[in-house]
Protein backbone atom coordinates (compact mmCIF):
# COMPACT_ATOMS: atom_id res chain seq x y z
CA UNK A 1 0.00 0.00 0.00
CA UNK A 2 1.24 3.70 -0.57
CA UNK A 3 2.39 5.45 2.05
CA UNK A 4 0.23 7.65 4.02
CA UNK A 5 -0.06 11.69 3.66
CA UNK A 6 0.74 12.50 7.32
CA UNK A 7 -2.68 12.63 9.54
CA UNK A 8 -3.98 10.56 7.23
CA UNK A 9 -5.00 6.88 8.05
CA UNK A 10 -6.55 3.78 6.70
CA UNK A 11 -9.53 2.64 8.89
CA UNK A 12 -12.50 0.43 8.45
CA UNK A 13 -16.27 1.59 7.35
CA UNK A 14 -17.51 -0.07 10.93
CA UNK A 15 -14.73 1.24 12.76
CA UNK A 16 -16.14 4.61 11.99
CA UNK A 17 -19.72 4.46 10.89
CA UNK A 18 -23.17 2.83 12.97
CA UNK A 19 -25.92 1.64 12.01
CA UNK A 20 -28.44 3.22 13.83
CA UNK A 21 -31.64 1.17 14.99
CA UNK A 22 -33.70 3.16 16.45
CA UNK A 23 -37.15 1.98 16.09
CA UNK A 24 -40.66 3.69 16.06
CA UNK A 25 -44.60 2.66 15.55
CA UNK A 26 -46.11 4.95 12.11
CA UNK A 27 -49.68 4.57 14.33
CA UNK A 28 -48.31 6.19 17.21
CA UNK A 29 -44.51 7.93 16.96
CA UNK A 30 -46.55 10.91 15.78
CA UNK A 31 -44.33 11.23 12.05
CA UNK A 32 -45.78 11.95 9.07
CA UNK A 33 -43.54 10.90 6.07
CA UNK A 34 -41.95 7.16 4.98
CA UNK A 35 -39.17 6.76 2.58
CA UNK A 36 -39.30 3.62 0.76
CA UNK A 37 -37.04 2.26 -1.82
CA UNK A 38 -38.58 3.21 -4.40
CA UNK A 39 -38.23 7.29 -3.00
CA UNK A 40 -34.61 7.24 -3.44
CA UNK A 41 -32.76 7.95 -7.19
CA UNK A 42 -29.68 6.20 -7.86
CA UNK A 43 -27.10 8.71 -7.31
CA UNK A 44 -29.09 11.45 -5.64
CA UNK A 45 -28.30 12.37 -2.43
CA UNK A 46 -31.51 14.65 -1.97
CA UNK A 47 -34.73 12.14 -0.89
CA UNK A 48 -37.02 14.21 -3.41
CA UNK A 49 -40.43 12.21 -2.63
CA UNK A 50 -41.85 10.12 0.20
CA UNK A 51 -45.19 9.06 1.32
CA UNK A 52 -47.29 10.02 3.58
CA UNK A 53 -48.28 7.74 6.79
CA UNK A 54 -51.53 6.75 7.24
CA UNK A 55 -52.45 6.86 3.31
CA UNK A 56 -51.98 3.31 2.73
CA UNK A 57 -51.07 -0.03 4.80
CA UNK A 58 -47.36 0.26 5.63
CA UNK A 59 -45.49 -3.54 6.36
CA UNK A 60 -44.07 -4.73 9.40
CA UNK A 61 -41.08 -3.73 8.14
CA UNK A 62 -41.10 -0.38 8.14
CA UNK A 63 -40.36 0.50 12.12
CA UNK A 64 -36.90 2.24 11.31
CA UNK A 65 -36.45 5.69 12.49
CA UNK A 66 -34.51 7.86 11.10
CA UNK A 67 -33.49 11.99 11.87
CA UNK A 68 -32.25 14.77 9.72
CA UNK A 69 -28.53 14.45 8.94
CA UNK A 70 -28.11 10.47 8.95
CA UNK A 71 -27.68 9.00 5.73
CA UNK A 72 -30.33 6.27 4.14
CA UNK A 73 -28.86 3.28 2.32
CA UNK A 74 -30.68 0.82 0.30
CA UNK A 75 -29.17 -2.75 1.44
CA UNK A 76 -31.21 -4.82 -1.83
CA UNK A 77 -30.05 -4.54 -4.91
CA UNK A 78 -26.82 -2.08 -3.84
CA UNK A 79 -26.13 -1.82 -7.84
CA UNK A 80 -28.45 0.75 -7.79
CA UNK A 81 -26.51 2.71 -5.87
CA UNK A 82 -29.03 4.43 -3.22
CA UNK A 83 -27.74 6.52 -0.58
CA UNK A 84 -29.37 9.81 0.39
CA UNK A 85 -29.35 12.35 3.41
CA UNK A 86 -32.62 12.49 5.37
CA UNK A 87 -33.68 16.16 6.01
CA UNK A 88 -36.54 15.10 7.98
CA UNK A 89 -37.75 12.96 10.66
CA UNK A 90 -39.20 9.69 9.62
CA UNK A 91 -39.94 5.96 8.65
CA UNK A 92 -38.02 3.70 6.77
CA UNK A 93 -38.37 -0.41 5.94
CA UNK A 94 -35.34 -2.12 8.43
CA UNK A 95 -34.07 -3.05 5.01
CA UNK A 96 -32.55 0.70 4.24
CA UNK A 97 -29.98 1.06 6.56
CA UNK A 98 -29.79 3.80 8.68
CA UNK A 99 -26.32 5.38 9.39
CA UNK A 100 -24.22 7.60 11.17
CA UNK A 101 -20.90 8.54 12.24
CA UNK A 102 -19.70 6.79 15.63
CA UNK A 103 -17.54 10.24 16.65
CA UNK A 104 -18.07 13.19 14.35
CA UNK A 105 -15.12 14.66 15.60
CA UNK A 106 -13.22 11.95 14.08
CA UNK A 107 -15.46 11.96 10.31
CA UNK A 108 -17.86 14.41 10.01
CA UNK A 109 -21.34 13.87 9.36
CA UNK A 110 -21.36 15.55 5.82
CA UNK A 111 -18.76 13.34 4.57
CA UNK A 112 -19.78 9.96 4.99
CA UNK A 113 -22.80 10.31 2.03
CA UNK A 114 -19.83 11.36 -0.10
CA UNK A 115 -17.34 8.53 0.56
CA UNK A 116 -20.91 6.28 0.42
CA UNK A 117 -20.42 7.29 -3.18
CA UNK A 118 -17.31 6.28 -4.26
CA UNK A 119 -17.00 3.17 -6.85
CA UNK A 120 -14.91 1.84 -3.99
CA UNK A 121 -17.60 1.47 -2.15
CA UNK A 122 -20.21 0.23 -4.45
CA UNK A 123 -17.77 -2.41 -5.77
CA UNK A 124 -16.84 -3.73 -2.22
CA UNK A 125 -20.82 -3.67 -1.31
CA UNK A 126 -21.97 -5.37 -4.98
CA UNK A 127 -19.14 -7.83 -4.17
CA UNK A 128 -20.73 -8.74 -0.68
CA UNK A 129 -24.39 -9.31 -1.63
CA UNK A 130 -25.62 -12.24 -1.07
CA UNK A 131 -28.62 -14.04 -3.17
CA UNK A 132 -29.60 -13.35 -7.26
CA UNK A 133 -33.53 -12.52 -7.58
CA UNK A 134 -33.07 -9.74 -4.95
CA UNK A 135 -29.64 -9.28 -3.70
CA UNK A 136 -29.00 -8.12 -0.34
CA UNK A 137 -25.94 -6.89 1.75
CA UNK A 138 -25.85 -6.92 5.54
CA UNK A 139 -24.02 -4.23 7.69
CA UNK A 140 -21.53 -6.46 8.74
CA UNK A 141 -20.48 -6.54 5.18
CA UNK A 142 -20.31 -3.36 4.83
CA UNK A 143 -18.25 -2.99 8.13
CA UNK A 144 -14.78 -4.07 6.65
CA UNK A 145 -14.78 -2.35 3.95
CA UNK A 146 -11.62 0.02 4.01
CA UNK A 147 -10.62 3.59 3.18
CA UNK A 148 -8.44 6.35 3.92
CA UNK A 149 -9.90 8.58 6.09
CA UNK A 150 -8.19 11.93 5.66
CA UNK A 151 -7.75 14.65 9.22
CA UNK A 152 -10.72 17.20 9.62
CA UNK A 153 -9.38 19.91 7.75
CA UNK A 154 -9.23 18.07 4.76
CA UNK A 155 -12.25 16.48 4.67
CA UNK A 156 -13.71 20.24 5.36
CA UNK A 157 -11.74 20.87 2.24
CA UNK A 158 -13.52 18.06 0.52
CA UNK A 159 -16.90 18.63 1.67
CA UNK A 160 -16.72 22.07 0.25
CA UNK A 161 -16.02 21.07 -2.89
CA UNK A 162 -18.31 18.10 -3.23
CA UNK A 163 -21.25 20.21 -2.18
CA UNK A 164 -20.37 22.89 -5.03
CA UNK A 165 -20.16 20.25 -7.59
CA UNK A 166 -23.84 18.94 -6.01
CA UNK A 167 -25.22 21.41 -6.55
CA UNK A 168 -23.93 21.56 -10.18
CA UNK A 169 -25.41 18.70 -11.02
CA UNK A 170 -28.30 19.06 -8.88
CA UNK A 171 -28.78 22.33 -10.97
CA UNK A 172 -28.06 20.43 -14.73
CA UNK A 173 -30.54 17.56 -13.34
CA UNK A 174 -33.24 20.57 -12.29
CA UNK A 175 -33.48 21.91 -15.88
CA UNK A 176 -33.51 18.03 -17.19
CA UNK A 177 -36.75 18.05 -15.22
CA UNK A 178 -38.15 21.59 -16.31
CA UNK A 179 -36.91 20.87 -20.37
CA UNK A 180 -38.98 17.43 -20.52
CA UNK A 181 -42.16 19.08 -18.39
CA UNK A 182 -42.08 22.06 -21.19
CA UNK A 183 -41.37 19.21 -24.02
CA UNK A 184 -44.55 17.01 -22.90
CA UNK A 185 -46.22 20.37 -22.76
CA UNK A 186 -45.32 21.27 -26.45
CA UNK A 187 -46.98 17.88 -27.44
CA UNK A 188 -50.04 18.36 -26.19
CA UNK A 189 -50.73 21.49 -27.22
CA UNK A 190 -49.82 20.46 -30.97
CA UNK A 191 -52.56 17.54 -30.53
CA UNK A 192 -55.27 20.16 -28.46
CA UNK A 193 -57.32 20.30 -31.05
CA UNK A 194 -57.56 18.01 -34.07
CA UNK A 195 -60.20 19.81 -36.48
CA UNK A 196 -59.93 18.27 -39.65
CA UNK A 197 -57.89 15.02 -39.04
CA UNK A 198 -58.32 11.76 -39.49
CA UNK A 199 -57.97 8.75 -37.15
CA UNK A 200 -57.65 5.25 -37.75
CA UNK A 201 -56.72 1.88 -35.69
CA UNK A 202 -52.41 1.19 -35.59
CA UNK A 203 -53.00 -1.58 -37.95
CA UNK A 204 -54.34 0.47 -40.96
CA UNK A 205 -51.34 3.17 -40.25
CA UNK A 206 -48.53 0.60 -40.29
CA UNK A 207 -46.92 -2.82 -39.32
CA UNK A 208 -47.57 -3.77 -35.73
CA UNK A 209 -44.92 -6.36 -34.57
CA UNK A 210 -44.51 -7.93 -30.95
CA UNK A 211 -40.67 -8.68 -29.95
CA UNK A 212 -39.56 -11.84 -29.91
CA UNK A 213 -39.63 -13.92 -26.25
CA UNK A 214 -36.73 -14.59 -23.95
CA UNK A 215 -36.34 -18.37 -23.64
CA UNK A 216 -33.78 -20.78 -22.69
CA UNK A 217 -33.56 -22.19 -26.62
CA UNK A 218 -32.42 -19.10 -27.23
CA UNK A 219 -29.55 -18.37 -25.29
CA UNK A 220 -27.37 -21.56 -26.95
CA UNK A 221 -25.04 -18.75 -28.87
CA UNK A 222 -26.10 -20.29 -31.97
CA UNK A 223 -26.12 -16.18 -33.89
CA UNK A 224 -26.64 -14.10 -30.83
CA UNK A 225 -27.89 -10.33 -31.58
CA UNK A 226 -28.08 -7.22 -29.70
CA UNK A 227 -31.89 -6.74 -28.72
CA UNK A 228 -33.83 -4.26 -26.96
CA UNK A 229 -36.06 -4.16 -23.47
CA UNK A 230 -38.62 -1.96 -21.58
CA UNK A 231 -35.63 -0.59 -19.57
CA UNK A 232 -34.20 0.53 -23.09
CA UNK A 233 -37.29 2.55 -23.68
CA UNK A 234 -37.70 5.94 -21.82
CA UNK A 235 -40.37 8.50 -22.67
CA UNK A 236 -39.47 9.60 -25.92
CA UNK A 237 -35.62 8.00 -26.69
CA UNK A 238 -33.93 5.18 -26.23
CA UNK A 239 -31.45 4.25 -23.29
CA UNK A 240 -28.71 2.30 -24.49
CA UNK A 241 -26.34 1.61 -21.85
CA UNK A 242 -27.24 -1.95 -21.17
CA UNK A 243 -27.71 -4.09 -24.19
CA UNK A 244 -28.94 -7.69 -23.72
CA UNK A 245 -28.20 -10.55 -26.57
CA UNK A 246 -30.03 -13.71 -27.83
CA UNK A 247 -29.84 -15.89 -30.47
CA UNK A 248 -32.45 -14.48 -33.80
CA UNK A 249 -32.01 -17.23 -36.00
CA UNK A 250 -33.09 -17.28 -39.82
CA UNK A 251 -36.87 -15.54 -40.12
CA UNK A 252 -36.52 -14.80 -36.70
CA UNK A 253 -33.81 -12.60 -37.44
CA UNK A 254 -35.96 -10.73 -40.16
CA UNK A 255 -39.41 -10.67 -38.36
CA UNK A 256 -37.84 -9.06 -35.36
CA UNK A 257 -34.81 -6.73 -36.70
CA UNK A 258 -35.60 -2.63 -36.61
CA UNK A 259 -34.84 -0.47 -39.05
CA UNK A 260 -34.39 3.53 -39.57
CA UNK A 261 -37.84 5.09 -38.40
CA UNK A 262 -39.57 1.95 -36.30
CA UNK A 263 -40.95 3.12 -33.20
CA UNK A 264 -40.75 1.15 -30.36
CA UNK A 265 -43.44 0.69 -27.78
CA UNK A 266 -43.12 -0.91 -24.15
CA UNK A 267 -46.22 -3.76 -24.17
CA UNK A 268 -45.69 -4.89 -20.47
CA UNK A 269 -45.06 -2.71 -17.12
CA UNK A 270 -45.02 -3.69 -13.65
CA UNK A 271 -45.55 0.14 -12.18
CA UNK A 272 -48.98 0.53 -13.96
CA UNK A 273 -51.44 0.79 -16.75
CA UNK A 274 -50.84 4.78 -17.32
CA UNK A 275 -46.39 3.82 -17.50
CA UNK A 276 -47.27 1.02 -20.09
CA UNK A 277 -46.45 2.55 -24.02
CA UNK A 278 -43.53 4.63 -23.63
CA UNK A 279 -42.51 5.19 -26.85
CA UNK A 280 -38.75 6.16 -28.83
CA UNK A 281 -37.50 5.85 -32.67
CA UNK A 282 -34.97 3.79 -33.45
CA UNK A 283 -32.30 5.82 -35.49
CA UNK A 284 -30.38 2.56 -36.10
CA UNK A 285 -27.99 3.36 -32.94
CA UNK A 286 -27.45 -0.95 -33.01
CA UNK A 287 -26.73 -2.76 -35.95
CA UNK A 288 -29.00 -5.67 -36.47
CA UNK A 289 -30.65 -4.88 -33.52
CA UNK A 290 -33.84 -6.81 -32.61
CA UNK A 291 -36.82 -6.63 -30.12
CA UNK A 292 -38.11 -8.50 -26.97
CA UNK A 293 -41.30 -9.71 -26.82
CA UNK A 294 -41.65 -6.83 -23.54
CA UNK A 295 -41.82 -4.51 -26.89
CA UNK A 296 -44.10 -3.69 -29.58
CA UNK A 297 -42.63 -2.69 -33.04
CA UNK A 298 -44.29 -0.22 -34.82
CA UNK A 299 -43.34 0.82 -38.53
CA UNK A 300 -45.38 3.54 -39.95
CA UNK A 301 -46.79 3.61 -43.53
CA UNK A 302 -46.11 6.27 -46.07
CA UNK A 303 -49.15 8.41 -44.66
CA UNK A 304 -47.16 9.34 -41.68
CA UNK A 305 -44.16 10.63 -40.57
CA UNK A 306 -41.91 8.83 -38.17
CA UNK A 307 -41.26 11.64 -36.18
CA UNK A 308 -44.68 12.71 -36.02
CA UNK A 309 -46.02 9.60 -35.09
CA UNK A 310 -43.81 9.28 -31.58
CA UNK A 311 -45.41 12.26 -30.82
CA UNK A 312 -48.74 11.24 -31.60
CA UNK A 313 -48.04 7.30 -29.99
CA UNK A 314 -46.82 10.33 -26.70
CA UNK A 315 -49.84 11.95 -26.49
CA UNK A 316 -51.86 9.39 -26.44
CA UNK A 317 -50.24 7.67 -23.94
CA UNK A 318 -50.33 11.48 -21.78
CA UNK A 319 -54.28 11.28 -22.12
CA UNK A 320 -54.30 7.68 -21.21
CA UNK A 321 -55.43 6.07 -23.98
CA UNK A 322 -52.70 3.34 -24.32
CA UNK A 323 -53.08 3.22 -20.42
CA UNK A 324 -57.03 2.27 -20.96
CA UNK A 325 -56.18 -0.33 -23.58
CA UNK A 326 -54.02 -2.47 -21.49
CA UNK A 327 -54.85 -5.06 -19.57
CA UNK A 328 -54.18 -6.99 -16.40
CA UNK A 329 -53.43 -6.03 -12.46
CA UNK A 330 -49.83 -7.06 -11.23
CA UNK A 331 -48.48 -6.60 -14.73
CA UNK A 332 -50.07 -4.10 -16.78
CA UNK A 333 -49.87 -5.20 -20.40
CA UNK A 334 -50.48 -3.62 -23.77
CA UNK A 335 -51.64 -6.69 -26.30
CA UNK A 336 -51.06 -6.57 -29.57
CA UNK A 337 -53.70 -7.22 -30.75
CA UNK A 338 -54.96 -4.00 -28.19
CA UNK A 339 -52.68 -1.97 -29.87
CA UNK A 340 -53.74 -2.55 -33.13
CA UNK A 341 -57.15 -1.59 -32.63
CA UNK A 342 -55.72 1.93 -30.67
CA UNK A 343 -57.35 5.19 -33.06
CA UNK A 344 -54.27 7.40 -33.79
CA UNK A 345 -54.91 11.25 -34.80
CA UNK A 346 -52.95 11.71 -38.04
CA UNK A 347 -52.66 15.51 -38.74
CA UNK A 348 -52.39 16.36 -42.34
CA UNK A 349 -49.00 15.89 -44.19
CA UNK A 350 -48.19 19.94 -43.63
CA UNK A 351 -48.54 19.92 -40.75
CA UNK A 352 -47.25 16.62 -39.55
CA UNK A 353 -43.76 18.21 -40.89
CA UNK A 354 -44.13 20.99 -38.63
CA UNK A 355 -44.66 18.92 -35.57
CA UNK A 356 -42.23 16.95 -36.70
CA UNK A 357 -39.80 19.76 -36.78
CA UNK A 358 -40.73 20.58 -33.51
CA UNK A 359 -39.88 17.05 -32.25
CA UNK A 360 -36.41 17.94 -33.80
CA UNK A 361 -35.87 20.68 -32.11
CA UNK A 362 -36.54 19.01 -28.30
CA UNK A 363 -34.10 16.38 -29.73
CA UNK A 364 -31.53 19.20 -29.80
CA UNK A 365 -32.55 20.53 -26.58
CA UNK A 366 -32.55 17.25 -24.98
CA UNK A 367 -28.82 16.29 -26.22
CA UNK A 368 -27.61 19.86 -24.70
CA UNK A 369 -29.14 19.19 -21.50
CA UNK A 370 -27.70 15.21 -21.30
CA UNK A 371 -24.53 16.70 -22.03
CA UNK A 372 -24.85 19.38 -19.47
CA UNK A 373 -25.45 16.32 -17.25
CA UNK A 374 -22.75 14.51 -18.60
CA UNK A 375 -20.03 17.06 -17.51
CA UNK A 376 -21.22 18.09 -14.35
CA UNK A 377 -20.85 14.27 -13.90
CA UNK A 378 -18.01 13.80 -14.64
CA UNK A 379 -16.74 17.30 -12.07
CA UNK A 380 -18.58 15.41 -9.16
CA UNK A 381 -17.24 11.77 -9.86
CA UNK A 382 -13.27 13.92 -10.39
CA UNK A 383 -14.05 14.94 -6.99
CA UNK A 384 -15.24 11.94 -5.06
CA UNK A 385 -12.63 9.70 -6.57
CA UNK A 386 -10.03 11.40 -3.69
CA UNK A 387 -7.71 9.50 -2.10
CA UNK A 388 -9.86 8.07 0.78
CA UNK A 389 -11.68 6.22 -2.23
CA UNK A 390 -8.58 4.65 -2.97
Amino acid sequence: MPELKPGWRRVKFGEVVRQVKEKADPATSGLERFVAGEHMDTDDLRIRRWGDIGDGYLGPAFHARFRPGQVLYGSRRTYLRKVAVADFDGICANTTFVLEPHDPKVLLPELLPFIMQTEAFHEHSKRESKGSVNPYVNFSDLAWYEFVLPPLEEQRRSIRMLRASTDCLATARTVAIAAESTEQAEIQWWFREKVNWKSAPMHRLGQVQLGQQKHPKYETGLRPMPYLRVPNVTDGYLKLDEIAAMDFVGRDFEKHRLQIGDIIVTEGDLIGPRNVGRSAIFRGEIEDCCVQKTLLRFRPGPSLNPDYTLWAFRHLRYDGVFAKASTGTTVAHLTSEKFKEVLMPVAPVSLQVEIAAAAARWIDTRERVRERIRRAEDLHRGHLEAPWSQ
